[in-house]
Order: C-alpha cells, then sequence, then structure tokens
C-alpha cells in the first residue's frame, strides 16, 4: 500500500491545475501488480476538466487491463480526498465493488480505506441498460 500511495503522491506534480491550484494523483494497480498513474488536467471549461482517476484507469484500459485490485488517492492537501461521482461510475465500468481504495491522509496518518462498492453503492450496471 505504501508504494501505491507514494505513486499517487508523486504524480500530483504533473497535474495542470491553475484554476483550483488543488493537484490530485491517483495510483491504479492491477490484479498482476502493474500500476498506473493519472493526475488531473484542469481546462478552463471545467466541465472538460480530467480526473486522476479517470487519467490512471485510461492508461491501464489502453494497455489491455480489466483486472484490478487497489487505487491509491492523493491531493496536495492530504485531506482525506475520495474520487468523486463521475469516477466512482468509471472505475465501477471497469472495477468490482471489491476493489479497495485508500485515501491520503497525510505523511503521520494511516490513509482512509474503503471499497468501491461502500464509496459508490447500487451503481448502474450494463445489465440495468438492458
Amino acid at each position: 500500500m505504501t508504494e501505491l500511495l507514494e505513486a499517487a503522491r508523486k504524480i500530483q506534480s504533473s497535474a495542470h491545475v491553475p484554476y483550483s491550484e488543488y493537484p490530485v494523483g491517483a495510483a491504479l494497480e492491477t490484479a498482476d501488480g502493474e500500476v498506473f498513474v493519472g493526475c488531473n488536467l484542469e481546462n478552463a471549461n471545467f466541465s472538460n476538466s480530467l480526473h486522476a482517476e479517470e487519467v490512471a484507469i485510461a492508461e491501464a484500459v489502453k494497455n489491455g487491463h480489466r483486472d484490478f485490485s487497489r487505487l491509491a488517492v492523493s491531493s496536495g492537501r492530504r485531506d482525506g480526498v475520495t474520487p468523486c461521482g463521475m469516477c466512482r461510475q468509471t472505475l465501477a465500468e471497469f472495477c468490482d465493488d471489491d476493489l479497495v481504495v485508500f485515501c491520503d491522509e497525510g505523511e503521520d496518518e494511516d490513509p482512509s480505506e474503503y471499497t468501491l462498492g461502500e464509496l459508490l453503492p447500487n451503481t448502474i450496471t450494463e445489465e440495468m441498460l438492458e
């Protein structure tokens, strides 16, 4: 878990956050141990901004991965930020309810730990659309 959280912290330096000044990094681990990172990329039209979790999962999926075990999320404030609702739904498209999500509480604190199912109960699924 420590290495995953460190990867999420490190990628924050690549974030493009001129409006919020709130860098976020995410590190997504595949079932076979490979880690993909993402950071937030803001746009003056906020609805076009990309969130760190979206960038990480897009990178993993584009590289052929569809099985994930853990996600770490960290902001520059180390305030325990969780994935937003939109990111939770994106994660639910590719991850099971038991995906472990670590949220950075700071250097001297253990991260908060959730499952995706706890963060997003009653997810919209492909079956619901049929």
